[in-house]
C-alpha cells in the first residue's frame, strides 16, 4: 500500500493490485455500441459506485442511461471526471478481453473505458479528502450519430456546474490542451442515369463523388498547420448511391468528416468545398476547436499531479478527435483531455497499457491533492476564472 497526503493532511490509499484492470476487463465484455448492453453496464458501474457507499444517482438522456457520482465536500473546487461507456461497432471477439503482456486488449480498452475504470477508482479516492468536490460523469452516447444532441450538453444546459473538467479520451498520460473542431459535411452529387450495360451513356453520380472528396483532400485548408497539428483530417465516411444493380447511378451523397485546425474557420472550408462547383451541400453541422490555456491553474494542477508519470511536457499534446471537453468548454468551463497509454482505438487491435491505469489513478490523486494549492482564493470565483481561464474558440493557448 503507498499513500499521497492531501492539503488538509489526510492520506489518499493507493492500493498496490491490479484493481483498475480487473474493472475495465469487466466493462469491456459489454457490447456497449448496442442499447441493451449499454443499460446492463450503466447498471453494473451504478452498483460499483453504490457498493462503495458513494454518491450515485443516474438520469436518462434519450432513452439511455447517465450515471452521476459524487464524493468530497459540498464546497470548495468543483471538478468533473467524464467518461463514457459507449463504443464504435466491432466484431464479437473484440469483446472478449485479452492480456498480453502489459496490453488488455478489447474494443473500448483505450476509448475509454480503461480510463473510465482508473477514474472510478479515482472518484474512491476522492472520497478520502476534504477540499474538492470531484464528480464522475458516464455518458452513454459520446461516439453517437446524433451530434447535435448529446447528454453532456443537456446536462450542462441543465444546470451542471463545475470549476474544471477532465475527459479521459486517449493522450498517453499528456494534457490535451487543444482538439480540432468537428465540420460534418453532406454533400450531393448528381449524375445521369443509364442502363449499366452502356455506361457510356449515363454519368456516373458514385464516381463523381469520390472525385469530388479526392478534390476536397487538395483544398487549400488542407495544407495549413498549426502548432500543435501538421494538418487538419478528412475523412470520407460514409458513402451512398445507387437504385439498381443495371443502373448507372444519377445521385450520390457522401459524408465526409473534417477535423479543423484552432486557426481554422469552419466557414471558410465550407466556401471552399462550394467552390469545387458540382457538388450541393445538404447538411452541415460544426463544432468549434477546443482551447484551454496552459496557464489555468486548474491545468497546472493536473500537470503537477501527472509530472511523476511521464517524462517530457505533459502539456504538449493536441487532439486530433474531438470529444465532449468542448461541451464544457462552451460553456465557459475549462476542460482538457486526460487519458492512459494505448492504440488502436477505432480499430481491430484497441488496447490500453495496463501499468498506465495505475499511474492515471495515482495522476488523478495527485492532482486533487494538488490543486487547494495552486486556485488558492479562485476556487470560488467560477465567473471570474472562466472569463479569463479559457473557453471554446478563445484564442489559441
Amino acid at each position: 500500500m503507498t499513500t499521497a497526503v492531501g492539503s488538509a493532511g489526510r492520506t489518499i490509499p493507493y492500493p498496490d493490485r491490479v484493481d483498475e484492470r480487473v474493472l475495465a476487463e469487466r466493462l469491456l465484455t459489454y457490447d456497449t455500441s448496442r442499447p441493451d448492453q449499454l443499460r446492463a453496464a450503466a447498471g453494473f458501474v451504478k452498483g460499483w459506485l453504490e457498493s462503495r457507499e458513494l454518491d450515485v444517482s443516474d438520469v436518462e438522456h434519450n432513452g439511455l442511461p447517465v450515471v452521476m457520482a459524487q464524493a468530497g465536500p459540498p464546497s470548495g473546487p468543483r471538478v468533473v471526471l467524464h467518461g463514457h461507456l459507449d463504443v464504435v461497432p466491432a466484431y464479437p471477439h473484440q469483446f472478449v478481453p485479452r492480456v498480453e503482456g502489459d496490453r488488455l486488449y478489447g474494443r473500448g480498452a483505450y476509448d475509454m473505458k480503461g480510463a473510465l475504470a482508473a477514474m472510478m477508482f479515482a472518484l474512491k479516492d476522492a472520497a478520502g479528502q476534504q477540499a474538492v468536490r470531484v464528480l464522475l460523469l458516464c455518458v452513454p452516447d459520446e461516439e453517437s450519430d446524433d451530434i447535435e444532441d448529446r447528454s453532456t450538453d443537456a446536462l450542462i444546459a441543465g444546470g451542471l456546474e463545475a470549476d474544471f473538467a477532465i475527459t479521459g479520451e486517449p493522450t498517453d498520460l499528456h494534457i490535451g490542451v487543444q482538439a480540432k473542431g468537428v465540420l460534418a459535411v453532406r454533400l450531393e452529387v448528381r449524375g445521369l442515369a443509364a442502363h449499366g450495360s452502356t455506361p457510356w451513356m449515363g454519368d456516373n453520380a458514385i464516381l463523381k463523388a469520390h472525385d469530388a472528396f479526392r478534390r476536397i483532400e487538395t483544398l487549400p485548408f488542407s495544407r495549413e498547420s498549426s502548432d500543435l497539428f501538421d494538418r487538419p483530417s478528412i475523412n470520407l465516411a460514409r458513402i451512398a448511391g445507387g437504385d439498381a444493380f443495371n443502373k448507372v447511378p444519377d445521385r450520390c451523397c457522401i459524408d465526409v468528416d473534417i477535423r479543423f485546425l484552432p486557426n481554422q474557420d469552419a466557414g471558410e472550408i465550407l466556401a471552399q468545398i462550394r467552390r469545387l462547383g458540382d457538388v450541393e451541400i445538404v447538411k452541415c453541422f460544426t463544432r468549434p476547436p477546443a482551447i484551454v490555456s496552459r496557464d489555468n491553474p486548474y491545468v497546472l494542477a493536473l500537470r503537477d499531479g501527472v509530472s511523476a508519470a511521464i517524462t517530457g511536457d505533459a502539456l504538449s499534446v493536441g487532439r486530433d478527435g474531438a470529444s465532449d471537453a468542448v461541451s464544457f468548454l462552451a460553456a465557459g468551463i475549462p476542460a482538457v483531455e486526460f487519458g492512459p497509454v494505448g492504440g488502436g482505438h477505432h480499430g481491430p487491435e484497441e488496447w490500453v497499457s495496463i501499468s498506465s491505469l495505475a499511474r492515471y489513478r495515482r495522476a488523478l490523486g495527485d492532482f486533487v491533492a494538488a490543486l487547494p494549492g495552486r486556485v488558492g482564493a479562485q476556487a470560488g470565483a467560477r465567473a471570474g476564472l472562466r472569463a479569463v481561464e479559457g473557453g471554446a474558440g478563445g484564442g489559441p493557448a
